[in-house]
C-alpha cells in the first residue's frame, strides 16, 4: 500500500472553484483502478491550505493515475489556482495502532 499526500495552497478567491472541481471529480478519482481511499483535508489555522490523502495499491497504480487523462485534466484546472508551489509525498505505513 502506498499513501500519497499532496499539500496545496490556493488563492483565497479561487477556493470555491477548487472545491467545486474536487466535488465534481472525487468519485472518478476514488473509483480509479488502484485507489483505495481518498480524503480532502483543510488546515484549521490556514484555510487556504488543503491536502489530499489517498491510498493506492502500489506505486504502479498511482503512476497509472498520474499518467491518465483524468489526472491531467484535473491538474490542468487546479494548478492555475495555486498561490504557492504544491508539495507531494509518497509514504508507506511502518506501524499503525
Amino acid at each position: 500500500m502506498l499513501i500519497r499526500i499532496v499539500k496545496m495552497g490556493f488563492d483565497p478567491e479561487r477556493i470555491e472553484k477548487f472545491l467545486a472541481n474536487f466535488e465534481a471529480n472525487k468519485e472518478k478519482i476514488r473509483n480509479f483502478e488502484g485507489c483505495r481511499n481518498l480524503e480532502l483535508l483543510r488546515d484549521k489555522n490556514n484555510t487556504t491550505q488543503f491536502f489530499t490523502y489517498s491510498h493506492w495499491t502500489d506505486e504502479a497504480a498511482l503512476e497509472n493515475y498520474r499518467n491518465s487523462a483524468l489526472f491531467k485534466g484535473i491538474w490542468a484546472e487546479t494548478k492555475v489556482m495555486f498561490n504557492e508551489k504544491p508539495q507531494a509525498w509518497s509514504v508507506e505505513t511502518i506501524d499503525s495502532l
